[in-house]
């Protein structure tokens, strides 16, 4: 379905931007950058300072990469400017990451509290929760009015201040969070009574926070907000003291990053180098796995040349052998991705992974006999010779056994040892049904039909 919202047109686009969504805009000049890069920068040098830091954010790295160094230090420190904390801080450490000295002077352009919020975001390590976080929320003390703390939130929203606000968070004189109530709930209330007077008449758990450390990783965070179907998640600090809070939006970011992450990986690609104009590195990149692929290769020949006298002797084991491997491996494969994503998303963990295990060798064994059944008969007919229908469907059996076992230990057996299960899985797996596929059909072979 295509959306009307995409312009390749430069003009039709600089005349529609205002009632065009940001990743709308981001993704026509995408298409605009394949016909002329001037007219992208054009664009990009065109667009209102409250749409350009949004439009930026949505663009590919390498596209954004392009924008930091072309477009002005002025112009980037009023998109900055317009930005919530989190992305504001976002954008300031990619470009440093290019050029220091331009994203110290846009810093300096900053009021003197976006600053404080970007430096104490910039502390943590990227995979935290406060890397995440925004300091924009809508607050309130406990002994503070609902009518009170309406009030400031229209002041907010009418100054553009808040953005995506779905509930006040509740905090005592220590800032510590205390509870979390919505809107909805905040609009029929009272307005004379204040938060403590709500709080005390309410069920105990009734406006309950949902709230994460600063320092919990972010994959937790994603599962959280999974779990949960959450919109936002506190924030909090030492004693919980309400630091910031993220968004649903953020979390899609990191979800779908993941995903891609390990799509990458399992296909022995690194994410990074995938982007690069350089075609030369991300050739060397890409030749690194396709070198542990040569050897393992070479493993599997060196099994299949122990047996050259049988595969002489019976010409139809060489026509025979690719069928073995390649079911063992697209067997393999799909157990592999099934126990790698369930890993990733928590459902899986090495306390119970032996149910797991027994699950997928037993869907292996069964596949393993149907397909064994169906091949010997094949291989019986196409060759006129039943003892080789024989040893191809026992071949068959063990090798998707084999497929099934090894394809969900191996990413166990790497998590275990604190390695990402979705690198280097592959190329073990394919190992071990290449050799167990080969060495159980050709030695099957050398006993049942010399």
């Amino acid at each position: 379905m295509q959306n009307d919202n995409i312009i390749k047109d430069p003009n039709e686009l600089l005349e529609k931007i205002d009632n065009l969504h940001p990743s709308d805009i981001a993704y026509s000049l995408r298409k605009i950058e394949n016909e002329s890069i001037e007219d992208f920068f054009y664009i990009l040098k065109t667009i209102p300072d409250e749409l350009l830091g949004e439009v930026l954010l949505e663009l590919p790295d390498n596209l954004r990469d392009s924008a930091y160094e072309e477009l002005s230090i002025q112009r980037l420190t009023d998109a900055v400017d317009l930005l919530e904390s989190d992305d504001a801080t976002d954008i300031i450490q990619e470009i440093e990451e290019i050029d220091k000295q331009k994203a110290k002077d846009i810093y300096e352009g900053l009021e003197e509290e976006d600053k404080k919020d970007i430096e104490w975001l910039k502390r943590y390590e990227e995979d935290e929760a406060g890397a995440y976080m925004q300091t924009e929320l809508f607050s309130a003390k406990l002994s503070e009015t609902i009518g009170e703390s309406i009030n400031r939130l229209k002041n907010a929203k009418a100054n553009d201040e808040l953005v995506n606000i779905h509930q006040v968070f509740v905090v005592n004189d220590e800032k510590s969070l205390i509870a979390s109530v919505s809107l909805e709930d905040l609009i029929i209330f009272d307005f004379d009574k204040t938060y403590e007077d709500i709080l005390n008449e309410a069920d105990e758990y009734k406006y309950r926070p949902f709230k994460v450390s600063d320092n919990t990783h972010i994959d937790e965070v994603a599962k959280h907000f999974e779990q949960y179907d959450l919109n936002v998640v506190a924030v909090v600090g030492y004693q919980d003291m309400l630091m910031g809070r993220i968004t649903s939006d953020d979390i899609l970011d990191v979800i779908e990053q993941n995903a891609t992450e390990q799509m990458y990986q399992l296909a022995g690609v690194h994410e990074d180098f995938e982007h690069e104009d350089n075609l030369i590195t991300t050739a060397k990149k890409r030749a690194i796995w396709l070198f542990l692929n040569l050897g393992t290769a070479i493993l599997a020949s060196l099994v299949i040349g122990l047996f050259d006298q049988t595969i002489q002797a019976y010409v139809a084991l060489a026509i025979l052998m690719p069928i073995v491997a390649s079911m063992g491996g697209n067997a393999g494969t799909q157990t592999l991705a099934v126990m790698v994503r369930q890993l990733a998303l928590g459902d899986i963990e090495l306390e119970n992974a032996k149910n797991a295990v027994r699950k997928e060798v037993f869907i292996s064994l069964v596949n393993g006999v149907l397909f064994a059944i169906i091949m010997g008969f094949i291989a019986w007919l196409w060759f006129d010779e039943k003892l080789l229908g024989l040893v191809i469907a026992l071949s068959m059996v063990i090798n998707l056994f084999s497929a099934g076992f090894f394809g969900a230990s191996i990413p166990l057996l790497l998590k275990k040892f604190n390695i990402d299960p979705a690198v280097g899985s592959t190329v073990l797996l394919t190992t071990v049904t290449d050799i167990v596929g080969f060495f159980s059909f050709l030695m099957l072979a050398k006993v049942i039909l010399l």
